[in-house]
């Protein structure tokens, strides 16, 4: 009987072990932040929304290369609602809603990269990109951390909101006006999503 019971529980812990199952979904609802007359964070020219389209769209190339299918809320410069980005998200099957921003504080000193989480599985889903992020720029880590912002607390998948550095902090927007840093946070959003949905 006490071996049935240590079977048990050994394969309870498996189950409930962040690496040892796969995430099931086809589709990334891809969220560029802000647009149109809403600009987001900015330093002179350098606006928020115009980093977070860039960025979207190299994750959403990287992402199709890798087999996903993907859904842009916004296509170009113009603005979409919260409602109506989550409603884009809520509207397709089998899917994933990742949101990316960028960062600013009044704090000039800041810096690093954070991706928020609402639900437990966004939380894995956090985790993952959150590491990948890491090892592609090499730069201060904020954590995954839970929050409740309207389009992650309100998807009906796992959703995450990535913050891609502060546009505040002078060597960080150095730094993110560089497409080849655009292009690793994309690299890595995407090896993280891959990694999450393979379950290691």
């Amino acid at each position: 009987m006490n071996q049935i019971l240590r079977l048990i529980v050994f394969c309870a812990a498996c189950v409930m072990s962040p690496g040892a199952w796969a995430a099931n979904f086809k589709t990334v609802v891809i969220d560029a932040g802000h647009g149109g007359h809403d600009n987001g964070a900015q330093w002179g020219k350098i606006y928020e929304k115009h980093l977070a389209f860039d960025t979207a769209v190299r994750l959403e190339n990287r992402l199709k290369q890798m087999g996903y299918k993907t859904v842009m809320t916004r296509r170009s410069d113009y603005f979409v609602s919260l409602p109506r980005r989550v409603a884009i998200g809520n509207s397709h099957k089998n899917a994933i809603f990742v949101s990316i921003h960028y960062n600013y504080t009044w704090k000039r000193h800041v810096t690093g990269l954070e991706t928020f989480y609402h639900s437990s599985e966004g939380q894995r889903l956090a985790h993952f990109v959150q590491g990948s992020l890491l090892r592609q720029t090499r730069t201060v880590d904020r954590n995954a951390k839970f929050a409740r912002y309207y389009v992650i607390s309100n998807s009906a998948h796992p959703a995450i909101l990535v913050e891609g550095g502060f546009v505040s902090n002078e060597e960080e927007r150095e730094r993110m006006k560089s497409g080849d840093y655009r292009e690793a946070i994309a690299r890595a959003v995407a090896e993280g999503i891959d990694r999450y949905r393979r379950g290691f």
